[in-house]
């Protein structure tokens, strides 16, 4: 039975617990709570992204989506607590803090320069508005709800709670399942809202379903050539410094304004770029050296100072120079232009990182908001079955191994450890690092023909016996012990998984 069949069950015994209660039998609000914490375990993930004012989160929203449908404005909506799910048409609904509902227009600022989505307040009070629900049609919100926040450093006080409220609930009612923490700097305010972040999703435990993004990262480097490498210096000292304490899973310097610009590249602006990066590089140096100089008048150019004024709004100095040295060495149109702008703007690892540590794990997040949702709902409706609920409910939270295997594959990207480059690669893929199939964690690549029947069942075995020597190795120090005993225990799941399979094959 896995964890989420598991929580359901214990769901369900709960439900009807309460509902032999004389005490709760009548209580609908004490009912609704429980069934919206089942129906939380059908729906998709959520991830919120949070951080300080001006961290480039509604950037980031877009360039996850593909689509500038996050206001990065400061007007009402990003004062706002905003979820963006999937839905069949374009919508937005404003759910006010009485319980009432409003809709919400939407448009599309058209022209070269800017192409957003804006909200339209008229009629309403934004202050009364708990939050907005956006339904959007794109593929990447099918499976994630991904959920934008006010800064939490905002002078407005009203508007930082609303944050607050989402991440850290008076009632220690998890309201999301994963958090992506984007810091511009590492400082005190941000590491004790990591620590309640941490605390709230992990449990007990520590942090769970918490990773960060240096975020702006091309400013990090003042918009150099080099500017992610610098970032990526930044990224590390972010993650060591946090690992000490457990609070973020993993740090990825990422550009949004990049992204985005790689996501939503015109044709019009490849030609532009193009015909800039074919004058003298002398020339475009001079022109390059700021961005106000960039953006005069200047008849030597060959694109006027308009359309270098909305190159700049779209790119960055970073993304202008990354774009013009691309293009020198031989990219020739605009599809693979922008595949090269992705991959520099840092979104396509920490894509890989939302994947690794979220998305593949993601009724296992679920499942573990549940869990303490759960408990926390028990402790506050106390009731005669309490202490069998929270008995069943404990052991879930505590030994789960696969929460093990996410704070591992986040503690490994920093920790040292007497593991060889070798044995790094394969305890990371046993651990589920590239996909928590049994193939992709035994390097075997997809089944498919060629593989033997015997194949899987043999390397499990392996692995298993391999883990268990080096586990045993005089030299290790605390964490790489602790590691290699993950990767049997996972490698054990894996003979177990195999020999499950052979008979049911044999029945």
């Amino acid at each position: 039975m896995s964890t989420s069949d598991h929580v359901r069950a214990i769901l369900g015994g709960t439900m009807q617990a309460y509902r032999a209660d004389p005490a709760y039998r009548h209580r609908p609000d004490v009912h609704a709570e429980l069934e919206r914490i089942g129906r939380r375990l059908n729906q998709p993930m959520r991830i919120a992204l949070a951080g300080t004012l001006k961290a480039g989160k509604s950037t980031l929203v877009n360039a996850l989506v593909g689509e500038d449908i996050a206001p990065t404005d400061a007007t009402e909506a990003t004062r706002i607590v905003t979820s963006f799910r999937h839905g069949p048409t374009p919508k937005v609904t404003a759910n006010h803090r009485d319980g009432r509902q409003s809709n919400v227009p939407i448009a599309r600022t058209s022209g070269e320069q800017q192409r957003s989505l804006t909200f339209s307040f008229a009629g309403l009070n934004p202050d009364d508005i708990e939050d907005l629900d956006v339904q959007w049609p794109a593929a990447e919100l099918v499976d994630a709800t991904i959920i934008d926040t006010p800064g939490t450093s905002s002078l407005s006080r009203d508007v930082s709670e609303r944050t607050l409220r989402l991440l850290v609930p008076a009632d220690g009612v998890p309201r999301v399942d994963a958090v992506v923490f984007l810091l511009r700097t590492l400082n005190a305010a941000d590491i004790a809202l990591l620590k309640q972040i941490g605390e709230l999703t992990g449990g007990e435990t520590g942090a769970l379903g918490v990773i960060g993004v240096a975020s702006r990262a091309d400013e990090i480097g003042a918009g150099r050539l080099d500017a992610m490498l610098s970032a990526r210096d930044v990224a590390t000292r972010f993650t060591a410094e946090m690992d000490k304490t457990g609070i973020c899973q993993a740090v990825v310097p990422v550009s949004g304004l990049l992204a985005l610009t790689a996501r939503t590249l015109r044709q019009s602006e490849f030609v532009a770029l193009e015909k800039l990066a074919g004058i003298q590089p002398a020339e475009l140096t001079k022109a390059m050296l700021s961005a106000d100089r960039f953006v005069r008048e200047d008849d030597t150019l060959p694109v006027d100072a308009a359309t270098r004024a909305a190159l700049l709004e779209r790119f960055g100095m970073f993304g202008l120079r990354i774009s013009i040295a691309v293009l020198r060495a031989g990219i020739s149109d605009a599809v693979a232009l922008a595949a090269e702008l992705l991959e520099r703007s840092g979104l396509v690892a920490l894509r890989d990182v939302i994947d690794q540590q979220f998305a593949q794990r993601s009724d296992l997040l679920k499942a573990h908001t549940a869990l303490l949702s759960l408990r926390r709902f028990v402790q506050v409706n106390p009731i005669y079955a309490a202490r069998a609920i929270q008995a069943d409910i404990d052991p879930l939270l505590a030994d789960t191994h696969a929460f093990e295997e996410l704070r591992l594959l986040s503690q490994l990207r920093s920790r040292p450890t007497t593991l060889t480059e070798d044995e790094m690669a394969s305890l990371r893929r046993l651990i589920g690092a590239n996909g928590t199939d049994a193939a992709s964690r035994l390097g075997l690549g997809a089944v498919a023909p060629g593989l033997g029947s015997d194949d899987g069942p043999r390397a499990a075995f392996a692995a298993t016996q391999r883990w268990r020597r080096r586990a045993d190795h005089p030299l290790n120090d605390p964490f790489t012990a602790r590691a290699c005993r993950a990767a049997v225990r996972s490698a054990e799941a894996l003979v177990a998984e195999f020999h499950a399979r052979g008979r049911q094959g044999g029945e």
